[in-house]
């Protein structure tokens, strides 16, 4: 019975803790200005097929081979011009291949570095998937890389090879190569996002942990890259300018230290207590009392420690419904998000302004979540925001079949309406599932769903493919998989203002509790049976 009494205060204790060092004071704004700046490079690394995937203005010269000649690939010009057009139109008479094809200098994409149009054109969607592999196969070693060695390694190696894998992307000269390189940063990137949230919610308090979720750093970068593009109109410019954004980050490696979460769950009680000890230091604070969280580590160390896996995330029936049900939702926000995004090309209007707009229009998206997030909770904002973007998909869909007057118009402002409730929804579901695992398996469990979400990610290019032979396909399946989302997430239970769980329990029970000092309701748990 003791044992019970002990392991309700791990969680209790280490909430308290964040609390009694300032709660969101000075370091805890040092450790949030630092991941809100480390994902410029994510994002871009991420978004670069959205432009280096695009197909500029290109013509098939029909002419004989003598009269192509001395014309420059990049010439806007041409002698004799089809239109993207692989055959040769009625009144030419010649063979069925272009003699050769000419490419816009208003951008150079991959698609024009390599031809890759016609017989080729399935090669761009084909690099894009590729790219998702990477982000589903580090997902889960990064989730267990992240439990097992720790959060800050794991989440700073991801920045140093994403450098290094971008500037090596640059210097592809076949679309083989460059294709290799996609699926590490593809690595990299997934490896960041499955430790950076993890790496940031476990020192803040949690009555604040929404908002800083809901920073629109994504949309942000996101909405410069644009901007970005717009300058740069080259695919190997923009990998040079992804990994210098990472050289900035290395040195904070310094400055950051490791989740004192992770060190209790761990029981290595001198490192936690150092960490402590900064975190007071630099908020001003004397350090806590932390006699009893010492006198539990000691008693759990002393006994066998468990070594966690995936197979953790099933352990009980609560954690079963959970992690379904979690992956069913973060497959669908990776299937319609980057179906939104890397279909740009096909709205119409100028690319680089599509791109700038559906980028900004996460930015009040992310707003909505933080304000809803700690008014209704994480269940009902869930719920309402891919309510939001299954309305906008689903409309984008009928619009795209009834071809009404001004569609252009409708089909642009309803795939807004759906990237603003995708993007926001998928915040949300962020802190839902961080909220939702205890912390010896929170970054396995957020690295498996990670993974998860990146089969839709994988899928998403080769719809967008298919979107322009079956008009409305890519938003009918995105508003259908948002709106069986939104019904999801209200089976799951709510995780607002709870304590963040150390360990896996068989059974869980809420408990209400409250503190000197804080005018808000926390939840803890009393253990039935431990692990």
């Amino acid at each position: 019975m003791q044992e019970t009494t002990t392991m309700d205060d791990v969680d209790i204790l280490l909430e308290d803790i964040v609390k009694e060092c300032g709660g969101f004071g000075k370091f805890q704004l040092l450790i949030t200005v630092i991941i809100f700046v480390s994902k410029i490079s994510v994002t871009w690394s991420m978004l670069m097929m959205a432009f280096g995937g695009a197909t500029p203005d290109w013509w098939c010269n029909w002419q004989n081979s003598s009269n192509h000649e001395g014309h420059s690939k990049y010439s806007t010009e041409p002698p004799v011009m089809s239109f993207k057009k692989c055959h040769p139109p009625a009144n030419i008479s010649t063979s069925n291949n272009c003699l050769g094809k000419i490419f816009s200098s208003d951008m150079n994409t991959v698609v024009s570095e390599w031809t890759l149009v016609c017989d080729d054109s399935w090669i761009t969607s084909t690099i894009t998937t590729i790219q998702m592999a990477g982000l589903l196969i580090s997902g889960l070693l990064a989730g267990q890389m992240a439990d097992t060695v720790g959060r800050k390694p794991t989440f700073y190696l991801s920045i140093l090879l994403m450098g290094l894998f971008n500037v090596c992307a640059a210097f592809s000269v076949s679309w083989e190569m460059f294709a290799g390189f996609r699926f590490l940063i593809g690595v990299s990137c997934g490896m960041y996002l499955t430790t950076v949230h993890i790496s940031l919610i476990e020192f803040i308090p949690a009555k604040t942990r929404a908002m800083v979720c809901a920073l629109p750093s994504w949309p942000v970068y996101a909405a410069f890259y644009g901007l970005l593009s717009y300058l740069l109109h080259d695919w190997k410019y923009i990998h040079f300018a992804t990994a210098v954004s990472t050289v900035p980050l290395l040195p904070t490696f310094w400055l950051v230290p490791e989740s004192f979460r992770w060190l209790s769950s761990n029981c290595k009680k001198k490192e936690a207590e150092k960490v402590v000890e900064k975190i007071a230091k630099l908020n001003g604070r004397e350090k806590p009392n932390l006699e009893k969280l010492s006198s539990v580590l000691t008693k759990e160390a002393n006994h066998k420690q468990k070594h966690h896996s995936v197979f953790d995330l099933f352990a009980n029936p609560s954690l079963v419904k959970c992690t379904l049900l979690m992956s069913f939702c973060w497959l669908s926000c990776g299937y319609s998000y980057y179906a939104i995004a890397f279909g740009v090309d096909q709205l119409s209007g100028s690319l680089y302004l599509n791109m700038f707009l559906l980028s900004i229009i996460e930015i009040p998206s992310s707003l909505i979540t933080w304000f809803l997030a700690n008014r209704i909770g994480r269940r009902w904002t869930c719920f309402s925001l891919f309510g939001i973007a299954a309305f906008g998909g689903l409309s984008v869909g009928v619009v795209s079949l009834i071809d009404p007057p001004q569609a252009s118009d409708l089909i642009n402002g309803f795939a807004l309406t759906s990237k603003l409730g995708v993007a926001g929804g998928w915040v949300a579901l962020m802190t839902f599932t961080t909220e939702s695992y205890p912390t010896v398996i929170r970054n396995t469990g957020f690295g498996l769903l990670s993974s998860v979400s990146r089969v839709g990610a994988m899928v998403a290019p080769q719809v967008v493919r298919w979107n322009k032979d079956i008009p409305g396909l890519l938003y009918f399946l995105c508003g259908s998989l948002m709106l069986l989302c939104a019904i999801c997430c209200l089976i799951l239970p709510e995780t607002k203002d709870k304590v963040l769980r150390n360990r896996i329990v068989k059974d869980i029970v809420p408990k209400s509790y409250t503190t000197p000092d804080d005018d808000i309701t926390r939840t803890g748990y009393s253990r039935i049976q431990a692990e």
